[in-house]
């Protein structure tokens, strides 16, 4: 995995600790990791196997011995544990590392961990490893972030995006954009220093249709963030339809199992039911709502009011019609209003009559039956993820609110340097422009970057990572 671009500047005052936590989550299992990181790590770990000081020394870097952990004072036994020692500066986070690979449940790496910090250790706080591998320039902002969706990646896509982020796809491309904004303010200071050389500097001309070509490729980066932001916490899919127009069994067949109550009474669903499921590869949060009429009761007016909350929030909308009854004008102008995309589907195909026939753009399903899942499935993949879908890594897609906004910061400097050039500002004006658009690519890059950011990048993360 290769290194980032540049150092960080602040944060590092806080590596003089050596920091402890529980690297899986807590629980029943077969094997529990408690990860030890930091100046004092060798030396914590070896008085915990009942060692003197400097007992580790002789530990070759990634290697592992089979040990007894002992309770500081009392030595009594805490656990039989595969202990790996990893030396800084080839370790996770930079420092020098051990991890014990102890029996699992609640008990025993609680203990562990206590340990050492009775042994000087102190416990991490949430995503404070990764944070340490971004400080030690073990890895760019963007893998950072990259960690943290690949431990919450809820889809096939959203962990190969997770992985190719992680191995440096899009830090490679923010760091070539910051080369070639650079690369126009080396034009720019040739005609601000030597305006009147024989060999004369690239035209302006030439230096606003390079701008031209890097804002291309910031807006190809751009293109994907709507469906990468998606990518990490599901698209907000939407059931709606009159009510007993089977949403609820066509929310059951998507999920996989009866979560939501199916009858034939009409208006059963009375408050918004969500479930996380994946299609197609590709993560949707699922959400069946109360059947869409005149309520006829404080508690179904209720379910209706949450109902079009949720369609106003919506990312894509299944509006639901069973096969025979025709639709109403009043249901074209509810579409109409919508401000999501809107997938029309016929349901309980197979009780449509011979004269029944889905209209232009709807898909024709029976649950019972399972025709039509299959082409529906596709269908949202298509329209919810169309950013993504058939993306083979050419283009990083782009994961975070964060990294969007700067590239759009980024994108609208660089336009703006390309239109002070074309209206004839001096060069040494514009040229401010194409200074701040490199300063919010290398905020994307983390290679500087202060500690609210930080900050911000690993609240969400475990502790342990």
């Amino acid at each position: 995995m290769a290194g980032p671009v540049g150092k960080p500047s602040r944060g590092r005052e806080a590596l003089v600790d050596t920091i402890v936590a529980q690297a899986t989550p807590p629980g029943f299992g077969a094997v529990a990791v408690v990860r030890l990181s930091g100046p004092g790590a060798l030396d914590i770990a070896g008085r915990l196997m009942g060692r003197d000081a400097g007992a580790m020394d002789g530990w070759e870097s990634r290697s592992s011995r089979l040990c007894t952990l002992v309770r500081p004072g009392s030595g009594e036994t805490l656990d039989r544990a595969l202990v790996s020692v990893f030396r800084a500066p080839g370790s996770y986070t930079g420092e020098d590392v051990v991890e014990f690979s102890t029996h699992g449940g609640y008990a025993i790496p609680a203990g562990v961990a206590a340990a050492c910090v009775a042994l000087g250790a102190r416990e991490a706080v949430a995503g404070e490893f990764t944070r340490r591998a971004y400080l030690n320039g073990r890895l760019d902002l963007t893998q950072a972030e990259a960690v943290g969706d690949l431990v919450a990646a809820r889809s096939a896509k959203g962990r190969q995006v997770a992985m190719h982020q992680l191995e440096r796809g899009l830090g490679d491309r923010i760091a070539a954009l910051r080369s070639r904004v650079i690369g126009l303010s080396a034009l720019l200071v040739q005609h601000i220093d030597f305006p009147e050389e024989d060999d004369a500097p690239t035209p302006l001309e030439a230096i606003a249709g390079e701008a031209g070509t890097v804002l291309e490729e910031v807006e190809r980066l751009l293109a994907t963030a709507p469906a990468g932001e998606m990518l990490r916490e599901g698209a907000v899919t939407v059931l709606a339809g009159v009510p007993n127009s089977g949403k609820s069994s066509l929310f059951n067949a998507l999920v996989g199992f009866e979560r939501a109550i199916v009858t034939e009474v009409p208006g059963t669903t009375r408050d918004a039911i969500e479930a996380v499921v994946e299609v197609e590869g590709f993560p949707f949060r699922l959400v069946d709502t109360a059947g869409l009429r005149g309520a006829s009761g404080r508690v179904e007016k209720l379910g209706i009011e949450v109902a079009r909350r949720y369609l106003a929030g919506a990312d894509l909308v299944l509006y639901c019609r069973e096969a025979g009854r025709a639709a109403t004008g009043r249901e074209s102008r509810f579409l109409g209003d919508l401000a999501a995309p809107v997938v029309r589907v016929r349901t309980k195909w197979d009780l449509a009559g011979p004269d029944d026939v889905p209209e232009d753009g709807e898909v024709a399903v029976s649950v019972k039956t399972g025709d039509g899942l299959g082409r529906l499935k596709r269908r949202l993949r298509e329209l919810a993820f169309r950013g993504v879908v058939d993306n083979r890594d050419e283009v990083p897609v782009v994961t975070r609110r964060r990294q969007s906004d700067l590239l759009r910061l980024a994108r609208d400097e660089v336009e703006g340097f390309r239109d002070a050039l074309a209206g004839g500002i001096p060069a040494e004006v514009a040229s401010a422009h194409l200074k701040s658009a490199e300063s919010a690519l290398e905020e994307i890059l983390g290679v500087i970057s202060t500690d609210d950011v930080l900050d911000r990048v690993f609240k969400e993360f475990c502790i342990g990572k």
